[in-house]
Parts: C-alpha cells; structure tokens; sequence
C-alpha cells in the first residue's frame, strides 16, 4: 500500500520508517528540506519539499494513489487544512490529523477527520489508524489465540447497546475511547458516534469479526 505523510519530524520520520519496515510504499513533504535528514540513507520512499496542503505538492507526493494520509507537521492549522484536502479533494479514505490543542481534536473528530491530541500521540497510535484493522494488534496473548484489537465500527452501529455489540461478535469489548479519553464501559453503555472500540477477540475469527463491524448493522441484528 501507498501512504503519504506530511511532516517530517520525529513523530513522522518514525511513521515512514515503521511503514517502510512493514513493506509499504511511503512520500514524505516537509516545507524544510533539511528535515528530510531524519530519515537516513535508508529510506528509499519519496521526499517532497512543500506545503501539505497544496494540491501540486499532494500531486507530487502521489496522493491519487494514496490509501492513506497522516498530517503530522508542528501546526494544527496546517494539519486539519491538509486533511481535509486529502479527504475532500483527493478522496483519500484513511486520513489522520495530528492536533495540540485536545478541544480542537473534538471539533476535528465530529467533521470526521480521526485525530489524536499530541500529549497522547505515537507513531504506533498513527499506524493503528492509518493500516487495516488486524494488520497491528494492539495485544495478542502469549499462544496467539487471543487478541486485542481497536476497531471503527460502521456508523449503523451508533446507538447500539455493546451488550448487543457483543452478541453479534462473539467478541469482548475491553473499552471504549471516546473523544480521547479511555473508559471502561458499564451494563448500559451505548456505541456513540466517534467511539473507538476495544475489541478482545479470538485471533482466528478477527477478519471474520471486522467485516461484519465495519459494514452496516444487519436489519436483523
């Protein structure tokens, strides 16, 4: 898979190389070309000097062959600005913003941009979001039978009880993070548009258990 990030700071070099390491194709942009240094000889994907959010330089970067799109610069501005431009213009599916500011995260995530506020950001938090779920569990158990996973149910699934949630899986929900906050759920806790789900799960039925999450909820169901 093709993924662009836009900047090249510690948190972005770290992102490009892990998913270099994982066998992705990847363009780094950055305004300073010096920061291109982070990367090392190494790196054999794409350096772009530029905006994030200019179209040519997007085009450059080969954001139309892009499955996926990480704005990682020093400025929330220029982040959700070159997000919406992957999202909106380029129809980049899997698109990631980095934000300061934790209010704005929540303005960001209601727009349907995912985000995570810098005090809780990782370039592993940023690979979870950008490949497909499964591809990096967030636990598997010493036998490898068992695994955590976070995933992004379809937005059919808002309103239902996790009890129901449960049933429908066979799964376990571990908790929930909602607006970036992580919360061990109750009897009657209710999917809410924007919740992240933490799903334990048996390793052999995780393909099985995300397609049926991440398409709409059966009429039956």
């Amino acid at each position: 898979m093709y993924f662009v990030i836009m900047g090249c700071g510690r948190v972005g070099a770290t992102l490009a190389l892990s998913l270099e390491k994982h066998g992705h194709e990847v363009a780094v942009i950055d305004r300073d070309e010096s920061a291109f240094r982070r990367l090392g000889p190494s790196f054999e994907g794409r350096r772009v000097t530029g905006v994030g959010f200019d179209r040519e330089t997007l085009i450059q970067a080969g954001i139309k062959d892009a499955y996926a799109f990480a704005a990682v610069s020093s400025g929330d501005n220029s982040n959700i600005l070159s997000a919406r431009v992957a999202r909106e213009t380029f129809d980049v599916e899997h698109v990631v913003a980095r934000i300061y500011d934790p209010g704005r995260a929540e303005i960001y995530e209601r727009l349907g941009i995912p985000t995570v506020a810098t005090v809780r950001w990782t370039s592993d938090q940023v690979l979870r979001k950008l490949l497909p779920q499964g591809a990096l569990p967030l636990h598997t158990d010493a036998s490898g039978k068992v695994m955590l996973a976070e995933i992004p149910p379809h937005p059919s699934w808002v309103g239902s009880p996790l009890s129901r949630i449960e049933q429908s899986t066979g799964g376990r929900v571990a908790y929930l993070t909602r607006l970036g906050d992580g919360m061990l759920p109750g009897g009657d806790t209710v999917f809410q548009e924007g919740d992240l789900l933490h799903l334990m799960l048996p390793t052999d039925r995780a393909a099985d258990i995300e397609d049926l999450l991440t398409s709409p909820k059966p009429v039956d169901d």
